[in-house]
């Protein structure tokens, strides 16, 4: 088994460190480190799951993980990748957050290993109560108006004069500053990790943790997760790739990384997957020699399912995607089907038009939103690229009957490979 350093190394996790010791430290012995994660929704995003794999792996090798919910912090909102000030969230919502976030987290944490388990602290606890004229001598003396315009989080919002920033988002980084000085004196944690652009929030809790308490701590950074493309990552044109099963499906989810380019399918494996040295290699030399074949692409999709939902879910959501372009898909439960056709664009018809002799897939494709007109829909039958249920369907004069439904309600239309319409029948 490769060492932690080593590791990290060999997935591009380290991007960032504020003192090239730190390699070799995380290989001499246990340490407490920790990421903050602020409870701006009800649920984490494939955004936060780097940082929440490096908390898992920082366990895994030995170490003390510390998870902190910024129920303080995230009344405030880090300015860091915001053009314009964050919408204030009320004590009710961010409550709600909390225990959401916290749910998620236990699912990739042990909380029980004795000494050695997760923690999953709230900031709220101690920054709700610390004074303002306290926190200032105590804290704000320690840096410069100077030292603060000069991060870059700031900067890029004072760069854009019709949105600025508020003093409320210009003292986060005081505030995540004392999170670390607060985290070093009660749970004895020297290390704080997280993405890049959170450099400048990292520096300012290790320079006030030195300033106070003469002691060295460190700092890690990962990279920044974008697509090839450049553009930001857990984004899809339906919106946010959701931790939570209620926002994002298993399926979803898993249909959301089976879509990863080839490009960028090695540093997944390695950013958002346990699976060994060995075995990603294999699969980047598949990549290479096969590319037709995805290997890499349903790895990393089972391996990302299976951890924030469990194998089982990895399972359906497997079934499901296989299922998608055969026959097999009138096998699936009604939930999974449900997933399988959340994108595509649905209608609603009335039963009664399968009474008698039943309905013309003509009528059916014409009614949809897969062809034009009816002359369309005969010319796609007669090409053979019509099916119903997945099945194709040759004959321009086919019907459609109660028996065709899945689960006596549903019909799925599909025109060619990818266009799919699911009609309901009520």
């Amino acid at each position: 088994m490769p060492s932690l350093a080593a590791d990290l190394r060999f997935r591009g996790l380290v991007h960032q460190v504020t003192d090239e010791r730190l390699v070799g430290l995380l290989d001499a012995g246990p340490m407490t480190g920790y990421i903050g994660f602020d409870p701006t929704a009800d649920s984490l995003h494939v955004g936060h799951l780097v940082q929440v794999c490096n908390l898992r792996r920082l366990q895994l090798a030995g170490h003390r993980p510390v998870a902190l919910a910024g129920g303080g912090t995230g009344m405030i909102g880090d300015p860091g990748g915001k053009s314009e000030e964050r919408q204030l969230l009320s004590d009710d919502e961010l409550a709600a957050n909390l225990v959401a976030v916290r749910r998620q987290l236990e699912r990739f944490l042990d909380f029980d290993a004795g000494s050695g388990g997760a923690l999953l602290l709230d900031n709220g606890a101690w920054l709700r109560s610390a004074g303002l004229i306290e926190f200032l001598r105590d804290v704000g003396k320690h840096f410069t108006v100077n030292q603060m315009v000069a991060k870059e989080s700031v900067r890029a919002r004072l760069e854009r004069p019709e949105h600025g920033i508020s003093f409320t988002e210009f003292s986060y980084m005081l505030l995540q500053a004392y999170d670390f000085l607060h985290l070093f004196d009660e749970v004895g944690c020297r290390l704080q990790l997280g993405a890049s652009d959170q450099w400048g929030n990292i520096t300012m809790g290790i320079e006030l943790v030195r300033k106070v308490r003469r002691a060295e701590v460190y700092g890690l950074t990962t990279p920044l997760v974008l697509k090839s493309d450049g553009t930001k990552f857990g984004k899809t044109e339906s919106g946010t790739v959701w931790l939570d099963a209620g926002r994002t499906s298993p399926f979803r989810l898993y249909q959301f990384f089976l879509r990863t380019e080839d490009v960028d399918v090695g540093a997944y494996l390695r950013f958002f997957t346990f699976l060994d040295h060995d075995a990603i290699r294999v699969l980047d030399e598949a990549t290479v020699s096969s590319p037709e074949r995805r290997d890499a692409q349903r790895a990393l999709a089972r391996q990302v399912t299976a951890l924030v939902h469990g194998p089982g879910e990895a399972d359906r959501a497997e079934r499901a995607s296989a299922a998608l372009y055969s026959e097999d898909i009138v096998s699936l439960d009604e939930r999974t089907l449900l997933d399988v056709c959340d994108d595509a664009p649905s209608s609603t018809l009335a039963r009664s038009v399968l009474d008698g002799d039943g309905y013309l897939l003509v009528d059916a494709l014409a009614a949809s939103s897969l062809v034009t007109s009816k002359s369309q829909a005969r010319s796609t039958i007669g090409q053979g690229g019509a099916y119903v249920n997945n099945r194709r369907v040759g004959e321009v004069d086919a019907r459609i009957d109660r028996g065709d439904l899945l689960f006596d309600k549903y019909l799925l239309l599909r025109r060619g490979r990818r266009d799919y319409h699911l009609v309901r029948f009520e």
